[in-house]
């Protein structure tokens, strides 16, 4: 059985993705450890029900279901819609996560002023960690459909091949 790249990519999509489900539901469960440099200050003391239900279990929900879709591009087999949504859902998961963390790192290291008041320590933990890990989340996604989309147009190739 060969084991491509685009497998590893999609199944370390599936690690980032519940590593950050985790972390959400850490946090909803009332974990304070790194929610104050990632949300700020007020939102992790105040905890208000929205933020909660959406920015920490909603999230969480969010994040696994992206898991699920990385499971799905490991998958061989997949084919006709099926293979194109997987594929599509993978690569709109991966652009969403690298816009989001290459926007928020450009708007903070430019000090663009939609950015809010932020602390020192919220600005440097968003610089250093959080953008780049939205940026790696979004290249495993990408990297992992793009691998899904050709490896099944290989393997459909070499079906025909065969079947001639």
């Amino acid at each position: 059985m060969r084991f491509s790249a685009s497998r590893w990519f999609a199944y370390l999509a599936v690690g980032w993705a519940t590593t950050f489900a985790g972390l959400h539901v850490f946090w909803a469960l009332g974990g304070e450890v790194g929610l104050a440099v990632s949300s700020g200050e007020r939102l992790a003391s105040e905890r208000p029900a929205w933020f909660v239900a959406g920015g920490l279990w909603g999230v969480g929900l969010l994040c696994l279901v992206g898991a699920a879709v990385a499971l799905g591009l490991r998958r061989r087999g997949v084919h006709g819609r099926r293979w194109r949504a997987l594929r599509w859902l993978g690569v709109g998961i991966g652009a969403l996560l690298l816009t989001r963390g290459l926007l928020v790192e450009v708007l903070l290291i430019t000090e663009v002023s939609a950015v809010g008041e932020i602390s020192a320590a919220q600005k440097f933990w968003t610089l250093a960690l959080w953008n780049p890990w939205f940026i790696l989340g979004g290249l495993l996604f990408v990297l992992a459909a793009h691998g899904f989309g050709k490896d099944m147009t290989a393997r459909a190739a070499e079906r025909a091949a065969v079947g001639h």
